[in-house]
């Protein structure tokens, strides 16, 4: 397999820049946040404690200024905590009297105790180092009498150096698990990109051959996801091309055929007519109606080349629709292949109805569509066999049914028997896309196409087609003219005057 190459357009780069960089800003973030509220929760937790252990050191605020300091050495004497925090007395100009170490700290903590007494509590914390370099927090009091004027203040100070170990661990512990998460993000992330650009890969390869006209080749995906429908797509893509291109082949065959006959015909008659002329007229006659003839079914098969080439484009349109008679044009076709018939020794039947039908349409591709559908069903019925025409008219509709006793189409053709360039029985002539190019005119009219058949019995066509309904104003209009020639009709005529002798 081969590697993922890491250039700016690559899936992998995408993936870094959209997808993983993202991950690792929250994956970031999220641990500072976690790391800052470590810190302030340790923070907080050491300022609550430190505050509780010195609370005892509120009861000088009973004191005045002449037993402020007796007061504070006895309760720096009695304090209990002394092996968790220093508290230290400050007088009211800031300077320390009295440590619960029993020693006198070098600090200077006069603006602290200045701090103190800007806050609305009288009370300052902050973080620092000592005179040694330690890390502690110290947090002052200011201390008020009765009279609500500070005479001094307590400070307690605690060694930050437990804590910071706390927050050093954590910190690290953060950073260990961020960068597993961010390590795992990559290479699961990697790891999925691999194998889906391998399936792209594969999927290259195989369309490339598609491209090239190997119309056999599958993808072989098992994988029940979007990728996996794709390749399901592209077989089946595969599969309708190596149809289509199927199809092509046998329409060129047929088409060629089609083609060669007629020529072939045209070439022979008309050197036989050439070579004939002004010694017996009568051949060359006969050859020139062949050569008519059989240019006639050139032009036919053109023109049904034509027509797929409009229908495949979407340039088939129906032109010059206005209400014509199904009747006369169907009477019409049928009539065009009753000699045909009867040279093949079949019987053609129409027996137009007493009722017209009106329809919206082209009169010429609804002819087109007739002609097409009849000369089928007799080009397809053997000697001796039956084309029944018949049309019926319905609810909103009429029917026009083609039946035919000829040899029918196989059970799995007839549902492709519409389909452009397919030919159930390939002995027969003709292109293929007769039928095609009906049913698309037929839908373009609004109407419906059927084709039913059973091999070796006949074939059935259907055609239905929506009845013109005449406008109400049309039908007010045709009344009152009834009206008024049914009026002329009864008005007695005048008698006229005799002349004077």
């Amino acid at each position: 397999m081969k590697e993922i190459q890491f250039h700016f357009k690559s899936i992998a780069m995408r993936w870094f820049f959209k997808v993983y960089l993202i991950i690792a800003f929250a994956v970031i973030s999220v641990a500072v946040i976690l790391a800052l509220l470590f810190v302030n929760l340790i923070f907080s937790s050491v300022q609550s404690q430190a505050t509780d252990y010195a609370q005892a050191f509120d009861n000088l605020s009973t004191s005045n200024t002449e037993n402020f300091y007796d007061n504070a050495i006895l309760l720096s004497d009695d304090f209990e905590y002394k092996n968790k925090i220093e508290v230290q007395v400050l007088d009211k100009s800031g300077q320390i009297i009295i440590s619960t170490t029993g020693f006198k700290p070098s600090d200077v903590v006069k603006d602290e105790y200045d701090l103190a007494k800007g806050e609305v509590e009288g009370f300052w914390v902050e973080r620092l180092e000592n005179s040694g370099g330690e890390n502690i927090m110290a947090g002052t009091q200011v201390i008020y009498d009765s009279k609500g004027e500070a005479i001094g203040a307590y400070r307690w100070v605690t060694s930050l150096k437990a804590s910071y170990g706390k927050i050093n661990i954590t910190i690290v512990l953060i950073v260990v698990i961020s960068l597993a998460v961010l390590g795992l993000c990559a290479l699961s992330g990697l790891f999925f990109i691999r194998a889906m650009i391998a399936r792209l890969r594969k999927m290259g390869n195989i369309t490339r051959k598609i491209a090239g006209g190997d119309f056999k080749v599958r993808i072989e995906d098992e994988n029940n996801d979007e990728i996996g429908e794709l390749c399901e797509n592209i077989n089946n893509m595969a599969i309708e091309l190596q149809n289509a291109e199927t199809l092509k082949n046998d329409f060129i065959s047929s088409v060629s055929h089609e083609l060669r006959t007629p020529l072939t015909a045209i070439r022979g008659w008309g050197e036989t007519a050439k070579m004939s002329l002004g010694t017996d007229e009568d051949l060359v006659a006969r050859g020139l109606d062949v050569v008519l003839s059989e240019a006639e079914r050139l032009s036919g098969l053109v023109e049904d080349l034509l027509d797929f080439s409009r229908m495949q484009s979407g340039r088939m349109i129906v032109n010059n629709v206005q209400p014509i008679d199904v009747s006369h044009l169907l009477c019409s076709v049928a009539d065009m292949y009753v000699e045909l018939a009867v040279k093949q020794g079949i019987e053609l039947s129409y027996t137009p109805p007493v009722q017209s039908s009106v329809v919206m349409a082209d009169a010429d591709r609804l002819k087109q569509v007739f002609i097409n559908v009849i000369d089928n069903a007799v080009k397809y019925t053997e000697k001796g066999g039956l084309v029944l025409v018949t049309q019926t008219g319905e609810e909103g509709c009429v029917r026009i049914v083609v039946k035919d006793t000829g040899v029918g189409i196989p059970a799995e053709d007839v549902e492709h028997v519409k389909e452009k360039f397919f030919k159930s029985n390939k002995t027969v002539r003709g292109s293929g896309i007769g039928l095609a190019v009906a049913d698309e005119i037929i839908k373009q009219h609004q109407g419906l196409l059927f084709v039913e058949s059973t091999e070796g019995v006949g074939t059935t066509v259907t055609i239905v087609l929506p009845l013109y309904e005449e406008p109400e104003e049309e039908k007010i209009e045709e009344a009152v003219e009834a009206v008024e020639d049914e009026q002329t009709e009864q008005k007695p005529q005048e008698t006229p005057q005799q002349g004077e002798n």
